[in-house]
């Protein structure tokens, strides 16, 4: 079962992380994870340069490494990128030792591609432990979700994930999407509504 919508609980119990921004403001932050992917990340590119939107794409550093132009181009658009790990480590299941090198091993990347520092972190699964998180949180900002879109589910119709994702969409969101090749059919079926969505409903999408 997806959770949509992360409870209150989650976020009082684990308060080092960034869930959602200021609910004072019709602001929201659409967010994709893993990419760059050809035939993907371009497109979301693509339908967020229709609707005059910013996003933030916590990349993974080995795709970066394989696709540097599309990592180049998020940049180039007025988009920002974070900080996903080199190779997407699941943070409970991996020594603490090398998850901080890969981390560190991924900024180098991006750094080398885009000529640009990422301040923004995400843990892939949203998995991460204590002490990651704390040696981490000396360098970036934990970031991770309000919203989960829950794209990557091939047994959710994209009907029910584009009705849950509206549904919980409120100031100050923060939105996960994945731009990976496993969403690649959904997404498309999704994304230019749900922005659509989002420009009728006056919300703003920026930059985290």
């Amino acid at each position: 079962m997806i959770v949509h919508h992360v409870p209150i609980i989650i976020k009082w119990l684990f308060p080092k992380f960034t869930w959602n921004r200021d609910r004072q403001k019709s602001n929201i932050y659409l967010t994709f994870d893993d990419g760059p992917v050809p035939g993907v990340t371009d497109f979301v590119l693509d339908e967020l340069a229709k609707h005059h939107m910013k996003a933030t794409f916590f990349c993974v550093g080995d795709n970066v490494r394989k696709h540097p132009g599309l990592a180049k181009r998020i940049i180039e658009e007025g988009h920002q990128i974070g900080n996903h790990t080199y190779s997407h480590l699941n943070g409970s299941k991996t020594e603490n030792g090398a998850y901080i090198a890969n981390v560190a091993k991924c900024s180098d990347m991006i750094y080398e591609v885009t000529k640009t520092h990422p301040r923004l972190f995400r843990p892939p699964y949203g998995r991460i432990n204590a002490k990651q998180a704390g040696l981490l949180s000396k360098e970036f900002e934990l970031v991770m979700w309000d919203v989960l879109s829950g794209d990557y589910d091939q047994r959710q119709l994209p009907e029910t994930c584009l009705r849950k994702t509206k549904k919980h969409t409120k100031n100050g969101a923060i939105i996960l999407f994945h731009d990976q090749q496993k969403t690649a059919g959904i997404i498309r079926k999704v994304l230019p509504t749900y922005l659509k969505f989002v420009q009728q409903k006056g919300y703003q999408a920026e930059l985290l």
